[in-house]
């Protein structure tokens, strides 16, 4: 049986007991509910493109030249090979300037028009494309020429992409400057999502090479037409292959699981559950895509894997479900008191909540950080956690990976971490959040949604 994934890095924090997905949380602040219907947890960037090219297989084989009549003011040879043209066609152009001369190209005249008498080609090939081989003239010996198509002026090739940080290099296909050698941007370093109230921002970091986190949000409404908001946020396991695909199959399986049973009327703690049964199922199905090859030259390496927390805020009620150590903070409008909502599944967590270490040695040895639960095919059996709320005053919740609670660990941390206005303005509030974690170092990717208490109707929010 496989062991623990080791976690991306950063410092963790004390955790209480572990929390039964059947239970309803209660904290500081928050009433737990016995809702009807509640069911306890069980197991489970471009360059511009080439032509293609195109073999001239059945071209027609040309005809002796025959020479024109004498001019008594002969123009200059040209040096350049006539390019192929329109049949009938008795205005050519030009080739392009700087054309290597080809041997045995027909004879040309003035601006490179063909002498009088000289045949036109049987078929023209479309603009931009090559011809790889010429047929053999009658008479001569083997078809050598590779006559090129002249350019045509209309056609404007789509400018090359530059480097951002010299402004002169040119980009390859790998994403890498060619002058400076320096990494572009990608999609994903940098991600920003406003949905009516819910906001998230996810960001690669200062150390990492890529984003292997994801975030998916929405909004939605119950049966009853109240609104209901949603966030889920992924982080894939690092010592894990393809963790950036794991984590976004999971976020983006999760949420259209939620937005589809809830206005079914399914409850939000089931909902929640079986939402993070099918980010389970998506990154399990990665296993399966891996390559033959990549599983014969790389038998050790582990499946896809990735940590997974949510939220669904109704009216009254607060939903968060989990697997791994990315984290749920309550924050009331009032600060006091802020509210931890979940508890890690970490190696420390269960040193401590079996009573075999105290916090301080448990989070300071070196197994620490490996965590204990994850979505993936070398998972162990899974069992997510759930657990609801019913707060009695506004606030917001903050859903977010380690890469930014490794920088506001404790409740009262994250909370003064926090804008004041974070429910009116959340996608600012993760902005800021996430600049936390980059002043902070940024020794992880970073992401952060946040979801008002209660949901408001769908359109409310700003930047």
């Amino acid at each position: 049986m496989p062991g623990p994934h080791a976690a991306s890095g950063g410092h963790a924090t004390g955790v209480g007991a572990s929390g039964d997905g059947a239970s309803h949380r209660a904290a500081p602040g928050v009433h737990a509910p016995a809702p009807s219907g509640s069911v306890a947890d069980g197991p489970p960037h471009p360059a511009a493109p080439h032509a293609p090219t195109a073999h001239a297989s059945n071209a027609t084989p040309g005809a002796p030249a025959h020479p024109a009549a004498a001019d008594p003011h002969p123009p200059a040879p040209s040096a350049h090979t006539a390019p192929a043209g329109d049949a009938g066609s008795a205005d050519r152009s030009a080739p392009s300037p700087g054309a290597p001369a080809q041997a045995g190209a027909a004879p040309t005249g003035a601006r490179g028009a063909p002498v009088q008498g000289q045949p036109a080609a049987s078929a023209a090939p479309p603009a931009g494309v090559r011809l790889d081989r010429r047929a053999p003239a009658e008479g001569a010996g083997g078809g050598d020429d590779y006559p090129l198509q002249a350019p045509d002026p209309r056609v404007a090739a789509e400018p090359a992409a530059v480097c951002v940080a010299c402004r002169a290099g040119r980009v390859d296909d790998d994403g890498y400057c060619e002058n400076c050698g320096h990494a572009q941007p990608r999609e994903r370093d940098h991600m920003e999502q406003e949905c009516g109230p819910v906001a998230a921002v996810s960001d690669r970091g200062l150390r990492h090479h890529r984003n292997e986190d994801a975030f998916a949000v929405g909004t939605t409404a119950l049966p009853d037409g109240s609104p209901v908001s949603v966030a889920v946020v992924c982080d894939g396991v690092s010592s894990a292959t393809r963790p950036d695909e794991a984590s976004l199959a999971a976020s983006r399986a999760a949420n259209a699981s939620l937005l589809d049973a809830l206005p079914r009327g399914t409850h939000p703690q089931q909902a929640m559950h079986e939402a993070i049964l099918a980010a389970s199922e998506a990154v399990n199905a990665l296993a399966g895509e891996q390559p033959a090859e990549a599983d014969e030259h790389a038998p050790q390496q582990n499946a896809p894997a990735c940590t997974i927390v949510g939220a669904v805020v109704t009216a009254g009620l607060l939903v968060v479900g989990w697997v791994g150590d990315s984290r749920a903070y309550w924050i009331p409008v009032d600060r006091s008191p802020a509210v931890r909502l979940t508890e890690d599944d970490s190696w420390a967590a269960q040193m401590v909540a079996a009573g075999l270490m105290g916090e301080a040695e448990a989070y300071a040895d070196h197994r620490a950080h490996a965590i204990t639960g994850w979505l993936g095919a070398d998972a162990y059996e899974l069992e997510p956690h759930t657990a609801a709320f019913k707060p009695d005053r506004p606030g917001v919740v903050v859903v977010c990976t380690d890469g930014l609670w490794n920088y506001a660990e404790s409740a009262d941390e994250m909370a003064e971490a926090v804008p004041a206005d974070a429910a009116a303005r959340p996608l600012h509030a993760a902005r800021v959040l996430v600049g936390h974690a980059l002043d902070g170092g940024g020794h992880d990717n970073v992401t952060v949604a946040l979801v008002p208490f209660p949901a408001v109707p769908q359109g409310a929010g700003s930047a």
